[in-house]
């Protein structure tokens, strides 16, 4: 039974009034119906202040890939905690998660941990930039590798301004940035190999890094085509350009791995968070020897107060035990769950007759609603930003903002997160909060679109 969201609605107010917007980040002001406060979460389970229980498909934006308050990962974050919060020293436990990091990481000749996976990111551009004495980074259009200036451009830029399918132009995100011009960040679309080797032999010895989202997980959970990696891969070294994967959100999701493990190609450097402590705040740097010596012998500057601090350390060593357990079942039971998912939805749009778009992967995947007049063949994907944008936005909020009432909690932009905590039952009763509000809201909006 759905309980209303009065108190969710009274903090938001009260919040308003000493937090900048109600939240403390712009992200969370987007959440549909509108920003609801929650008290606890469980397995694949969240509930809100107002008592309304949710399966949860947000997972802190992809952190919990073991599921709410894992138990072993909360034991050995107690534990810790009674034991020190911080030394601003080193411990033993952090020599653990770099072995086990190094073991497991394809590039990861060695690794240093922060905080936030934007400020991995910071480290890595600086690390490229200094190794090869060039400016210039080129990312792709749609994707986010954080939020900080020197890289938030292009994420999702307005279609009117964005220039040339094939020669994008670089827009900031915000007011306060620098713009494109000075930002030493070029962007090119995704998937698609000629621009990228035609940009770099145009402007060789110009180019520091490629960064990129090895799996388009921020916008449509683009699959990377047959080839692309591979071929981003050869180019990055025929012109002695630093290939960074920003594994924020396919590490130790994609695979225990992550998706250069998945994929087998190997970059130069690569950057973790979310799903490497379930949901403790830890990131990671990685790479192979050749850059990471230059932090190593302190020639890059890189550092951090709460750097590989004790608690999250525990956590994230507690959480690779987990995904390692049993063959690698956690991955097994999230990907059973996510692909079953996947089906049920692909069935219901047959059922009820809805051009939808579903595509990814059992751990992550993506829905979306084509537009009217979008001629989307059978299973056809979308593959870069541009061709995100036949997605209407408008409607799959609506759709999202009337499944949450019943009880299904998914993000606004389309991605579904999955758990190893997720079980068949939530699948099931996912689906009919589903079918529900496809019919409520989503077929509705088509006939209307036919008759007009």
């Amino acid at each position: 039974m759905h309980h209303g969201y009065a108190k969710s609605i009274a903090s938001l107010e009260r919040a308003k009034r000493s937090l900048a917007g109600g939240v403390s980040s712009n992200v969370r002001a987007g959440d549909k119906p509108f920003p609801l406060y929650f008290e606890r979460g469980m397995g694949s389970k969240l509930w809100d202040v107002d008592g309304n229980e949710y399966i949860d498909f947000v997972l802190g934006r992809g952190p919990l890939f073991l599921g709410h308050t894992h138990a072993g990962v909360i034991e050995a974050t107690c534990k810790q905690l009674q034991m020190g919060q911080i030394y601003a020293a080193q411990h033993e436990l952090e020599i653990e998660l770099a072995e086990r990091v190094c073991r497991i990481v394809p590039c990861a000749d060695l690794v240093r941990f922060g905080i936030s996976g934007s400020e991995a990111v910071h480290g890595a551009l600086r690390l490229a930039r200094a190794a090869t004495g060039r400016k210039t980074v080129i990312k792709f259009e749609g994707q986010y590798h954080g939020w900080l200036d020197n890289i938030l451009y292009s994420l999702g830029p307005d279609p009117t301004r964005a220039g040339e399918w094939d020669h994008p132009r670089t827009l900031a995100e915000s007011p306060g940035q620098f713009d494109g011009e000075e930002s030493h960040v070029v962007v090119l679309p995704w998937n698609h190999l000629p621009t990228l080797e035609q940009y770099l032999d145009q402007h060789r010895g110009e180019i520091a890094a490629v960064i990129t989202e090895p799996v388009m997980c921020n916008t449509a959970v683009i699959p990377p085509l047959p080839g692309f990696l591979e071929g981003m891969r050869e180019l990055c070294t025929k012109h002695d350009v630093v290939l960074i994967f920003d594994e924020v959100i396919t590490g130790f999701r994609l695979s225990l791995a992550g998706a250069q493990g998945r994929f087998g190609i190997k970059p130069d450097l690569t950057i973790f968070g979310k799903a490497i402590a379930n949901g403790m705040p830890i990131s990671c740097l990685a790479g192979i020897e050749k850059y990471m010596r230059l932090i190593a012998a302190g020639k890059v500057g890189h550092g951090g107060t709460y750097n590989s601090i004790p608690p999250a350390v525990a956590g994230a060593i507690a959480t690779l035990d987990a995904l390692e357990q049993d063959e690698h079942a956690a991955y097994a039971a999230a990907d059973r769950a996510g692909l079953a998912l996947v089906d049920g939805l692909r069935g219901l749009a047959k059922k009820l007759n809805l051009p939808l778009v579903v595509q990814g992967y059992g751990v992550i995947f993506y829905l979306g609603f084509p537009k009217q007049g979008v001629a989307l063949h059978e299973g056809q994907a979308i593959t870069d930003y541009r061709t995100s944008l036949t997605m209407d936005q408008d409607l799959y909020s609506a759709f999202v903002s009337d499944i949450v009432g019943r009880g299904v909690r998914i993000i606004p932009r389309g991605n579904w997160f999955l758990s190893s905590a997720h079980t068949d039952d939530d699948v099931a009763a996912t689906l009919e909060a589903a079918e529900a509000a496809l019919i409520e809201v989503v077929v509705p909006a088509y006939e209307k679109a036919v008759q007009a």
